[in-house]
Parts: C-alpha cells; structure tokens; sequence
C-alpha cells in the first residue's frame, strides 16, 4: 500500500479517524510516528536466541499484525507448524527460543534434583514423624493432633510458593536458594532441640518449611525456563529426587534415631542437606532474567479467572486432600493390622521407591502423548487402587505392599505432571506466580486432609472398641475418604482438559 505525502503526515490526534479510513486497528498504544510505521518486515522477525527482549514480545507483536493482513496491507506472519495448529501456544517466549537440553539446562536439572532430595524428601517421611511422635515425646497428645505437624509442615511448604513464586519472577532465583537453605537448616537444627508439641511446630512445622518451600520453587520455576517440548520429562527427573529422599530418608532417620536419638538424627540430616544444597545454590540458575513488577492483587485473583487454570487449581485441592494419607496412615494402619514390625520400617521406601519411576516414565511419556490425557489416568489409578486394593487388603500384608507400590507410582507421577500442566497453559515469564497461586489453594488440601484423616480414625475408634484383629476396620472411613476425593481431582482435571480440546482424542 502506497501513501501519497499529505497522507503520511497527518497528526497523532487524526490518527483514529485515518485508521478508520484506510482499515488498519492498529494498537492504541503506539503513540508514535516511526512505531505507527514501523516496516512489516521488522514485526515478522522470529526472535533469536540472543535477543530475548524481542523473544518476550513475540506474542504481543503477533496479535496486533494477524488481524490486519487484509485491510491494512501488512503481510500476514508464516503459519505455526500443523503440531501447533491443534493447540495454541501459551504467551511468552517462542518454543523455538528454550534450549531443551544441554549441559547447562540439565546441570540445573541435577541442582534442582539435589534441592528436592533435601527437601520433599523429608516431607516423604511423614510417617517416620508421626511414629516416633505418637509413642514418644507427644504420646498424650493422640494421632490426630500429632499430624498437625506434619500437615503444617507440607501446607507451609507448598503454601509458600504464593509469595515466593513473585519474588522468583521479581528478583531470580539467587537470593531465593541461599536464604532458603539458611532457613531451612536453621529450622532441623531447632527441631533437634525440641521435646515440646509448640515448639515442634514452630520448628519443624514452619521455620523448616519456609526454607525448603523458597528453595522448592526457585528450583522448580527454573527448570520450568530451560525446556519446552522435553518440560515434563526434565522436571520428572527433577522431582524424582524427593522419591529417592523419600527411599533413603527414612531408612536412615530409623536407624539413626535406633542408635543415636532423634536430636543427633536431626543433627546429622541438617549437615548432609547442607552440602547438597551448596550443590544447588551452584547449579540452579534462571534463563531469563527477572523483570520486576510492582505487587498488584489482580496478579493473584486474574489468572483465576482463566477457566481452565481454576479447574487445575480446584483439582489440586481434592488431590492434596488425599495424596498425603497413605504416607501418613499406612505404617500406622499395618502395624495395627499385624505386619511383622521387620517389615514396618521398609513400607514408606517401598512407597517412595516405586515413585521414583512414577515420576520419571510418566513426565517421558506426558510429553508424548499428552499431559492432560495422563494426568487424568495417573490421578484415576490413585483413587481407584485405594478403594479398590487397600480397602480389602487391609489385613494382609501382600496387598499392603502391593498398594503402597502402585500408590507410590501413581502418586509420583501427579506430582510430576501437576507443574507441567500448569506451564503448558501458562506464559513462562509469570510461571513463579502461577505455581504459586497453585500450590497455595493445594496447601489448604494437604493442611487439612491429614487432620480429617485422623479424627476419621479416632470416631471409628470410639465407636468400635474392638481388640487388635479388629483395628484394621478403624481406618476404613479414611480410607473410603482418601479415595473419593482422589477421583473427584480426576473429575477436575477431566473437566480441565475439556476446555482444551474437548472430548477429541488428540495430545492435550
């Protein structure tokens, strides 16, 4: 389209009508005369690499130049590839832009993978807790006020990624790390002082889990950056790192608490977690750098209003509610049941050792074939297997095992996917806050889910009164509690997936 002088000099104020007339809708925020003509071939460049800014607003720029190919003569962008015509692509950086591999992105990979050993690894030892709780220091304060602790201890960390999950957008991940990992070791010190019920709480409960919550989501929010089309995959073997913590950790705290106490356990812990997270503080790194915003309540209430991002976020809630039940109950429930006390310590590594490829196969697979379409069956199979082999295994202790593998498989594999999820609807340069907004409603379930759990076992208690051959029948209210609200997640995330591409059987 050619433009004769008179036309090309008009007023900023005679913009509108001009627009108007010739048929552009060009952005009321170019405000002026060299934006306003700025050559169609400088908005058709594919961001590079090295040029991040221009990476930033490729989705801005789009949007403004599709709806005019026509009218305004500005040639149209080349269509996106037919794999990204099924689905559009969340705002953000371009996918071409994400490295996807290398030796940096995996090297924050393992650093991440560090991180989480230390820190989801212990909260996969709840049950160890509350065994060594329930018949020792806080003997009179009864199951149900014990979980407390361990439900504040999980609530706080995953809660915590509200606010830290801005300060990662705002600032980085730096500062995040080393002041987590002061303040988480700061709190297992304290705790290994600690023989009150207040001043468990106050230690491990939220000065521990403060720390590892900053840490958790600077490391989680940074591998999130580095890849795109292998996302799942990478945090899979990201987060298989709480798995193995969850194998070793509590083997090791029993043994050590056996020899040396639970002060010099907490001790020893404290300074093998220390050293793997200097591993992480040297490793994790963001790709993009922080571009901070001021603090504004619509950040945390718009991306709710997205229908899509509430269903996951209402999922996660009923998940959480069930997801920590078995590692909290099932040792207690099997020592009630009459395992051989040998086998006892080993059913919580057996869980979390089956997590281990639950965390990893599905993320590889996710990425395949779909993560919506799998977290969907991942979260079916958590629910079911516990109505439908926990419940009538009760009393016997090959089914016991035999549900704490699959459980720990299926269970890990939601944990893997639930941050893939929500990144592949998400623009990435917010991915800390969304988490965050996330992982803050989960927290209310995994506050709350274990209290209910065991005021659930304490009314069937009462109203029983049987002996020891009976006790197994004590826990069946939670567990019919544990899987319910595990298929109703399933329900959200179908409905979830449902926005996406309805009930077409594609990748989503």
């Amino acid at each position: 389209m050619s433009l004769s002088d008179s036309e090309s000099s008009v007023t900023i104020q005679d913009d509108q009508r001009y627009d108007i007339e010739h048929g552009l809708n060009i952005s009321s925020t170019w405000t002026s005369k060299e934006q306003l003509w700025q050559p169609a071939t400088e908005l058709r460049r594919i961001p590079s690499r090295q040029d991040e800014t221009e990476a930033n607003i490729w989705s801005d720029r789009a949007n403004v130049v599709e709806p005019n190919i026509k009218k305004g003569g500005v040639v149209s962008p080349p269509p996106p590839p037919p794999q990204q015509q099924q689905q559009s692509a969340p705002p953000g950086p371009h996918p071409a832009d994400f490295p996807d591999g290398g030796l940096e992105a995996w090297l924050v990979v393992f650093g991440g993978w560090c991180a989480l050993f230390c820190t989801f690894g212990l909260v996969n030892c709840v049950g160890v807790f509350v065994e060594y709780y329930v018949n020792g220091p806080l003997a009179s304060y009864g199951a149900s006020t014990v979980t407390w602790i361990t439900s504040v201890q999980a609530a706080l960390m995953t809660g915590g990624n509200v606010i830290f999950g801005r300060l990662f957008d705002n600032y980085g991940p730096r500062w995040l790390l080393l002041g987590g990992t002061v303040v988480y070791i700061f709190g297992l010190m304290m705790t290994s002082l600690s023989t009150e019920y207040y001043q468990i709480i106050l230690s491990q409960g939220i000065v521990s889990s403060l720390g590892s919550s900053a840490v958790f989501n600077a490391s989680m929010s940074c591998v999130m950056g580095w890849f795109f089309r292998r996302r799942a995959a990478a945090l899979g073997v990201m987060i298989s790192g709480s798995s193995l913590g969850g194998v070793v950790l509590p083997i090791m705290m029993t043994r050590l608490i056996e020899r040396l106490g639970f002060p010099w356990t907490m001790r020893i812990m404290a300074f093998v977690f220390l050293a793997l997270l200097a591993v992480a503080c040297l490793t994790v790194k963001a790709r993009l750098a922080p571009r901070p915003k001021p603090v504004r309540l619509a950040d945390y209430y718009r991306p709710l209003t997205e229908t899509t991002m509430a269903l996951i976020v209402a999922a996660g809630f009923f998940s959480f509610l069930g997801i920590f039940l078995p590692f909290n109950y099932l040792i207690i429930q099997a020592q009630q049941a009459g395992m051989s006390p040998t086998l006892v310590p080993y059913l919580l590594p057996i869980l979390n050792a089956a997590s281990i490829p639950g965390r990893i196969l599905p993320g590889i697979l996710g990425d395949k074939i779909g993560r919506f379409n799998l977290m969907i069956l991942i979260s079916f199979i958590s629910g079911a297997v516990t109505l439908l082999l926990w419940i009538p295994g009760s009393g016997s202790t090959g089914a016991i095992i035999a549900y704490g593998a699959i459980f720990g498989f299926s269970s890990g594999g939601y944990v893997s996917l639930a941050p893939a999820v929500m990144a592949q609807i998400s623009d990435i340069r917010e991915i800390g806050t969304r988490i965050g907004i996330t992982f803050v409603v989960n927290s209310v379930g995994a506050l709350i889910g274990s209290p209910i759990g065991g005021a659930i076992v304490s009314a069937s208690s009462a109203r029983h009164q049987g002996g020891a051959g009976n006790n197994r029948n004590h826990y069946l209210g939670l567990q019919l509690f544990c899987g319910a609200v595990m298929l109703v997640g399933t329900a959200f995330f179908a409905l979830a997936r449902y926005t996406q591409q309805g009930f077409k059987i594609v990748k989503v």
